[in-house]
C-alpha cells in the first residue's frame, strides 16, 4: 500500500505538468487549442533560464535533435503501438482481478 502523502505528491506533480502544459510552457509555445500540435509537450527552457536547472522530458540530453524526420515518424509509430500494449496489458490485469 503507498501512503498518504505519496499519493499526495504524485498527483501534485501530475497537477504541476498540467499547468506547465496549460500555460504553454511559460509563453514558449501556443496552447494546444490554438495552433500547437497536440501531444507536443512544451520545453522547460523558461523554468530553466528563471528558476533552476531541470532536465526536459523529451530528450533531455540532447541525443536525437539530429534525428532524420523519417526516423522520428517510424519511432513515433513505435511509442503510440508501446502505449496501446501497454494498455491492453493493464485491462488484461484489470480483467483477471474480477474473473473469479
Amino acid at each position: 500500500a503507498t501512503p498518504a502523502n505519496a499519493k499526495w505528491q504524485i498527483l501534485t506533480v501530475i497537477g504541476l505538468l498540467e499547468i506547465w502544459d496549460e500555460c504553454g510552457g511559460g509563453g514558449s509555445m501556443p496552447h494546444y487549442m490554438r495552433g500547437r500540435q497536440p501531444g507536443k509537450y512544451p520545453t522547460f527552457e523558461n523554468f530553466r533560464n528563471e528558476v533552476h536547472f531541470v532536465l526536459d522530458l523529451y530528450d533531455p540530453f540532447g541525443l536525437f535533435k539530429n534525428m532524420k524526420d523519417e526516423q522520428k515518424e517510424r519511432r513515433l509509430v513505435m511509442e503510440i503501438n508501446n502505449g496501446r500494449l501497454a494498455m491492453l496489458g493493464i485491462f488484461g490485469f484489470l480483467a483477471a482481478d474480477k474473473v473469479p
